[in-house]
């Protein structure tokens, strides 16, 4: 195949995903099938040969983000209903101060995206932002600001969040170096687009908080009787550092640093990311449903309650999965990354474009996500990339799509409803900070690339 027919099938390929999910309605998952079958087509590939790849390509993406982000979504609702992210925005919130609430705000968003869907922690803090604005006098974009860009920056940078968890099984990288990275390159993110942009953008916009709150909230647990901080953050601290310990001890044996021994393989067994999150949600489970006297059948309602939502993301990911095995079996892959070796543009700066492009268009980040990294993916395979160059593109792919969030995105509305603005002030609060933080994610993982 030529570069030019290359260019044309890729850029066809999007196209056509793009057509169906935005004119046709289509699901992004059927969406997504369809347009690697159309690849496949396209690139000549054996009828018997494309149905091979889309079991090949479910299966071996699903075994590992399936478990992944369905105990993720377990862990995260233990800790949604037991209160854990309210009592971590209390805490903060009197030991920073009112006048520092909004570090104290970009500080509970970062942390409480970690095992909660953004949506859900932002619905469930959001009352903080309104008595704080009234408390204060000051527009609810001086607190929400920084609330929405701790948890739009971990919601997408950090594992076991599902995004960046399907990213990196299809790019093929360690969590353990997304999370390490996603950390060091995401707080600075969280801080610009937090308190810094809305310090800027609350005195040019002032939003009041509603006089009373006319979304009712229906809580699972005793406002009165939250769990402590230091338990919340002990929890949600288990599995990053069980999966950070499995990571360095797999780099200190590859490095001959250390011997390998039954100590390390228990190291690594019990820091692979599903031991962790198995861990986690156990522990979660007992100190945060238990101990404070859940029902059982509660207990396994809630369970099941969270896998609705995570249900739709696996199906998404093995979707992308799909794609990236069509692009590898039938040779584009490999002619793709021929073509980019003599190239000026970097693989970190082509996956931030990739899913910028797919994200403005039809909105969706972990749509954008997924079908960046399918393209992306068989590049990177005949770069030679090491784990931590590749838990950079993770983090490029995440950046680009959070890029311009506007009218097709659920998550303008959500924020537009909860805050009381209008499509203007949303476009110029919500759609900013996340261009900020898709900016500063692309410059701050093309500066980490120099180091390694």
């Amino acid at each position: 195949m030529s570069t030019p027919f290359l260019i044309f099938i890729v850029i066809s390929a999007v196209a056509l995903l793009l057509l169906m999910v935005l004119k046709l309605k289509i699901s992004a998952f059927i969406s997504l099938l369809i347009t690697a079958i159309y690849v496949g087509i396209v690139a000549g590939m054996p009828l018997n040969g494309i149905t091979q790849a889309i079991q090949d390509g479910m299966a071996g993406t699903l075994g590992f983000v399936a478990t992944v982000v369905g105990l993720g979504a377990i862990f995260g609702q233990m800790l949604e209903s037991s209160g854990g992210a309210e009592s971590l925005a209390h805490y903060l919130v009197k030991k920073f101060g009112t006048d520092k609430a909004s570090w104290a705000m970009v500080i509970t968003g970062f942390i409480v995206a970690i095992p909660v869907f953004l949506d859900v922690g932002f619905i469930i803090l959001v009352p903080i932002i309104y008595a704080l604005s009234r408390d204060t006098k000051k527009s609810l974009l001086y607190y929400g600001i920084p609330l929405l860009a701790g948890l739009a920056v971990t919601h997408s940078f950090i594992p076991p969040t599902p995004g960046p968890v399907a990213v990196a099984d299809i790019i093929n990288v360690q969590l353990g170096w997304v999370i390490l990275l996603g950390v060091i390159l995401g707080f600075p993110t969280a801080v610009i687009a937090g308190p810094i942009w809305g310090k800027f953008i609350s005195k040019k916009i002032y939003i009041e908080p509603p006089s009373e709150i006319d979304i009712q909230q229906k809580k699972d647990y005793d406002e009165n009787n939250l769990p402590s901080f230091r338990l919340i953050a002990i929890i949600i601290a288990v599995p990053l550092f069980l999966i950070l310990v499995n990571t360095f001890t797999g780099l200190a044996v590859s490095k001959e640093v250390v011997e390998k021994s039954i100590w390390t393989d228990i190291f690594e067994f019990v820091g692979h990311p599903f031991s962790a999150l198995i861990i986690a949600t156990l522990i979660a489970t007992y100190f945060l449903c238990i101990r404070r006297g859940l029902e059982k059948q509660k207990i396994l309602d809630l369970s099941t309650k969270a896998l609705g939502p995570a249900g739709i993301i696996i199906l998404i990911t093995g979707a992308g999965g799909v794609l990236k095995q069509i692009l590898v079996d039938s040779g584009i892959g490999k002619i793709m990354a021929e073509s980019m070796a003599g190239s000026a543009l970097p693989p970190i700066l082509l996956a931030w474009l990739l899913a910028a492009v797919v994200r403005v268009t039809q909105g969706s980040a972990t749509v954008a996500m997924i079908t960046a990294a399918g393209i992306i993916a068989p590049v990177l395979g005949e770069f030679g990339l090491s784990d931590p160059e590749r838990a950079l593109v993770v983090l490029a792919i995440a950046s680009g799509a959070t890029l311009l969030s506007h009218v097709n995105d659920s998550g303008f509305w959500l924020v537009g409803k909860y805050f009381g603005m209008n499509e203007k002030q949303t476009l110029q609060s919500w759609t900013v900070m996340e261009s900020i933080i898709a900016i500063c994610g692309l410059v701050f993982t093309l500066l980490a690339s120099l180091f390694f």
